[in-house]
C-alpha cells in the first residue's frame, strides 16, 4: 500500500517537485538567452526592439533542445516513479533512484546548455536516467505480469 508517511512516497514527491521546478526553469532560461542576444521567435516581441525574427540561433535552439528532451524524459519518470511505488521497493533504494535520476537530469542541462561540454559527459547524464526509467519499468512489469 502506498502511503504518504512512506519514506520512498516522500522521496518521490520532493524529488518529483525539484524535477517539475527544473522544466519551468528552462523556460526562463531560454528567454533569458532569446532577451540577451536579442533573438525573438515573434514578430510582436521582436518589433519593439526593431529587430527580426529569428528561430535559428544556436543559442537560444541548444537551451531549447535541452528543454525539449526534459519534457521527452521527466513525464515518463513521473510515471513509472509512481507506479514503481506500488511494488513496494525498498525505501533507500527507491530514493536513491529518484535522487541519481534528478542529479543526472540536472547534469544534463547543464553540459547541454548551461556550460557545453564534449561528449561523452552529456550522454552519460543521458544515459543513467535512461537505465534508472528502464529499471523502474521491467520492475513493475515482473510485479504485475501475473495480471496478464
Amino acid at each position: 500500500m502506498v502511503s504518504l508517511s512512506d519514506p520512498a512516497v516522500q522521496s518521490y514527491i520532493l524529488y518529483s517537485a525539484i524535477l517539475a521546478l527544473k522544466v519551468l526553469v528552462m523556460a526562463f532560461l531560454t528567454s533569458r538567452i532569446r532577451f540577451a542576444k536579442k533573438v525573438f521567435a515573434n514578430e510582436e516581441d521582436a518589433k519593439p526592439s526593431k529587430r527580426k525574427v529569428i528561430l535559428d540561433d544556436p543559442d537560444v535552439e541548444r537551451v531549447r533542445r535541452a528543454h525539449l528532451n526534459d519534457l521527452e524524459s521527466i513525464p515518463a519518470f513521473w510515471i513509472l516513479g509512481a507506479l514503481y511505488l506500488t511494488t513496494s521497493p525498498e525505501a533507500a533504494w527507491a530514493a536513491l533512484l529518484f535522487r541519481v535520476y534528478t542529479v543526472s537530469r540536472i547534469i544534463h542541462t547543464i553540459v547541454y546548455a548551461v556550460k557545453p561540454l564534449p561528449q561523452p559527459a552529456r550522454f552519460i547524464a543521458f544515459l543513467i536516467p535512461m537505465f534508472i526509467k528502464w529499471y523502474m519499468g521491467i520492475a513493475i512489469v515482473s510485479n504485475y505480469i501475473s495480471a496478464l
